[in-house]
């Protein structure tokens, strides 16, 4: 029961790091930052392009962020000592 205990607290350990994790990516003047927990936190377009190549290139740019997000929360799991999943 301990264990569990022990594991549920170094989860919300692992979560509020997460919290102060920034990742932003840039293609062609549009930019994205998303935190450790996946969210938005701020979106600027490129004027110069039309709507559906913003919409295209925004799209890319999501699919990058949440995959360096991903990265960065199993290389912090991966550091935490005695996690078993």
């Amino acid at each position: 029961m301990f264990d569990k205990l022990s594991q549920l607290k170094r989860l919300k350990e692992l979560q509020d790091s997460l919290k102060d994790e920034r990742v932003e990516v840039e293609k062609q003047g549009i930019k994205v930052i998303f935190n450790g927990k996946m969210e938005i936190e701020e979106i600027q377009l490129n004027s110069e392009f039309s709507k559906q190549e913003q919409e295209k290139i925004l799209k890319d740019c999501f699919n990058e962020a949440i995959k360096k997000v991903q990265m960065a929360v199993a290389q912090k799991m991966s550091q935490m000592p005695d996690f078993n999943f």
